[in-house]
C-alpha cells in the first residue's frame, strides 16, 4: 500500500467493475429474504413481528447515533492525500460513530423495564420482552461497529470486501444459530442470540479486513484535530439528518403498525410490513450496489474532473433503469406465489408488497442522485430532499389512513415521501450544479426497457396463476429473462461493453 494514493480516471468501467463485487457483496439481503420464512415458520408470525420491530429499533438508533460517519468516510477518504489520512478518517469514524451507540445501548438495557410496555406483543410472548430489550441492546455498538468498517472497506474503493461478511457470516451463520437454538428449545430467545453472536464474528472478521487496507499504527496515531479528522466530523454531522430520515421510510413504519394495533395484531402487522419490506429489498439491492460504488467513485471524480462525475452519473441510471423496472415489474405481478411462502397469512400483504416493489424501483431510478450530490454539492444541500420527503410522507399518511387499512395506508403514504424524497436531489444537481443522467441516449433506453417491462409483468402474471409450487421457479427466470432481455436490447453497445467479462459470458455483447 503506496503512501501517496494515485487517483486514476472514473470511467463508466470503473462503476461496472465496482458494482459487480458489490452485488455479490449484496447477495447477503437475499440470503436474509430466504431466511425470513424460516423465522416465521419456526417462531411464528407475532414472535417474527417482535423480534422485527426490536430489529428495526436498532436500525433506527444506529442511523442516530452513528453521527453519520458511515456516510462521511465515503466523502473524506477517498480524497485523502496518503495513508495516514485516511487512517485519521477511520478513527474519527470509529470514535464518534461507536461510542454514543455503546452509552445507548447501556441505557436502553438498564431500562427496559420501562420500555417493553410500549410494545405492542402477543400474550405468550409478554414475559420475553425485557429480557429481549436488555439483551438485544447491544446489538446496536455491534452493528455500529460493522456499519463503520465495511463503510471504511467501500471509502477504500475495495467493493467486494463484504462478500463473506455480509453471505457467510452475517446471514448465513444467523440462521443456522436460530435454528440450532430453536431446535434447543430457547424458542424466540434463541433469535435474539442467535443476531448477536452472527453479528459478534462478523465484527471480528471486520477487523482483521481492516488491517489490510488501513494502517493500525496510523491508527493509533494522531487524534489532535488533523483537517481530515475535522472534515470527517463535520461530514457526518452534515449527512446524519438525511441519514435518519432514509432510516425512517426502512424502518419506522414497521413500529407505527406496531404502535397503531393493540397485542399480537400491532407485532403481526409489523411482522408483515418487514416480510413486504424485504420482498421489495430484492428491487433495493440495485440501488444500494450502486450507491455504494457510485460514492466513492464520484468524490475521487470529483477530485479530478466533473465531467468524470457526469459521465458515471448517466451511465449509472440507464443501467438501473434497465435492471430495476423489469424486475419490480415481474416480482409485483408473482406477489401472490411469494407472499406465499409466509403461509396464508402473509397475502393480506400483497397491496403493500406491490406498493413497495414499485416506489422502490422509482426510488432506484432517481435516487443514484443523492450519492453524487452528497460528494459534489455543498452539506446543505443534502437536507432539502430529506425534510420534504418526510413532511410529504407524513400529509400523505393524514390523508390516507382512515381510508385504507393500516398496513397498507402506512406502506403507501411512506413509498410516496420514499419516492419523492429520491426525485429531489435529481433536481438539485440539475439546476445547481448543472448535472442530470439523461443525456440523448437515455430516451431510446427507457421506450425499451418500458416495453420488455410491460411484456414481462403480463407474463409473469399469467404464471401467478399456476400453483405455488410451480409458478415460483418460473417468476425466477422470467425475471432473470426479463433483465437481460432489458440489458441486451435496451442498452448502448458501449454500456454493455463496459460490463467486460460477464456481458461476453452472457452474450450481452
Amino acid at each position: 500500500m503506496n503512501e501517496e494514493t494515485a487517483q486514476p480516471t472514473v470511467t463508466s468501467r470503473s462503476v461496472a467493475k465496482g458494482l459487480g463485487t458489490t452485488v455479490l457483496a449484496r447477495l447477503g439481503a437475499v440470503v436474509e429474504i430466504v431466511a425470513q420464512p424460516l423465522y416465521v415458520l419456526m417462531f411464528g408470525l407475532a414472535g417474527y413481528g417482535l423480534y422485527a420491530v426490536l430489529w428495526a429499533t436498532i436500525n433506527l438508533l444506529e442511523n442516530i447515533f452513528d453521527m453519520g460517519m458511515t456516510s462521511a468516510m465515503q466523502r473524506t477518504v477517498p480524497q485523502s492525500a496518503s495513508d495516514a489520512e485516511a487512517a485519521g478518517a477511520l478513527r474519527t469514524a470509529m470514535l464518534f460513530g461507536i461510542g454514543p451507540c455503546l452509552v445507548v445501548a447501556a441505557l436502553v438495557a438498564a431500562f427496559a423495564a420501562e420500555l417493553a410496555p410500549f410494545l405492542n406483543v402477543a400474550e405468550h410472548d409478554r414475559p420475553l420482552v425485557v429480557p429481549a430489550i436488555q439483551l438485544f441492546a447491544w446489538a446496536l455498538p455491534l452493528w455500529a461497529f460493522v456499519e463503520i468498517a465495511t463503510s471504511a472497506m467501500r471509502a477504500r474503493m475495495v467493493f467486494g470486501a463484504e462478500i463473506r461478511l455480509r453471505i457467510v457470516w452475517e446471514q448465513i451463520m444467523r440462521l443456522v444459530f436460530a435454528g440450532l437454538f430453536f431446535a434447543g428449545g430457547l424458542g424466540l430467545k434463541g433469535l435474539f442470540i442467535a443476531h448477536l453472536c452472527s453479528l459478534g464474528i462478523t465484527a471480528i472478521l471486520c477487523v482483521r479486513l481492516l488491517a489490510r487496507y488501513y494502517h493500525f499504527a496510523d491508527l493509533f496515531r494522531g487524534g489532535r484535530g488533523s483537517d481530515v479528522e475535522r472534515n470527517t466530523f463535520w461530514a457526518g454531522l452534515s449527512i446524519l439528518p438525511s441519514n435518519i430520515i432514509a432510516r425512517l421510510f426502512g424502518d419506522a413504519p414497521a413500529l407505527i403498525l406496531n404502535l397503531l394495533l393493540p397485542g399480537a395484531a400491532g407485532a403481526a402487522a409489523a411482522g408483515l410490513f418487514t416480510i413486504a419490506r424485504k420482498l421489495s429489498s430484492v428491487v433495493q439491492l440495485v440501488r444500494i450496489a450502486f450507491v455504494y460504488v457510485m460514492a466513492p467513485l464520484a468524490a475521487s471524480a470529483e477530485r479530478e474532473d466533473r465531467a468524470q462525475v457526469a459521465d458515471i452519473y448517466a451511465y449509472a441510471t440507464r443501467l438501473i433503469s434497465a435492471i430495476a423496472l423489469p424486475l419490480a415489474a415481474v416480482l409485483a405481478a408473482g406477489s401472490s406465489s411469494l407472499l406465499g411462502l409466509f403461509g396464508a397469512q402473509a397475502h393480506v400483504a400483497q397491496a403493500a408488497v406491490i406498493i413497495l416493489l414499485f416506489a422502490r424501483a422509482l426510488e432506484a431510478v432517481l435516487g443514484i442522485s443523492m450519492p453524487v450530490l452528497q460528494v459534489v454539492a455543498a452539506f446543505r444541500h443534502q437536507l432539502t430532499a430529506s425534510i420534504v420527503g418526510v413532511v410529504v410522507a407524513i400529509a400523505a399518511g393524514w390523508l390516507i389512513l382512515g381510508h385504507l387499512d393500516a398496513l397498507t395506508g402506512v406502506t403507501l403514504a411512506m413509498s410516496i415521501g420514499l419516492v419523492v424524497m429520491a426525485g429531489i436531489p435529481m433536481l438539485q444537481l440539475a439546476t445547481g450544479e448543472r448535472l442530470h443522467p439523461f443525456d440523448h441516449r437515455f430516451p431510446k433506453v427507457a421506450l425499451r426497457g418500458l416495453a420488455i417491462t410491460i411484456a414481462a409483468g403480463g407474463l409473469a402474471l399469467l404464471v401467478s396463476g399456476l400453483p405455488d409450487a410451480a409458478a415460483l421457479p418460473l417468476i425466477a427466470l422470467i425475471a432473470a429473462g426479463a433483465i437481460w432481455s432489458s440489458l441486451r436490447f435496451a442498452l448502448p453497445h458501449a454500456d454493455r461493453a463496459s460490463l467486460g467479462k460477464t456481458a461476453r459470458k452472457l452474450r450481452l455483447v
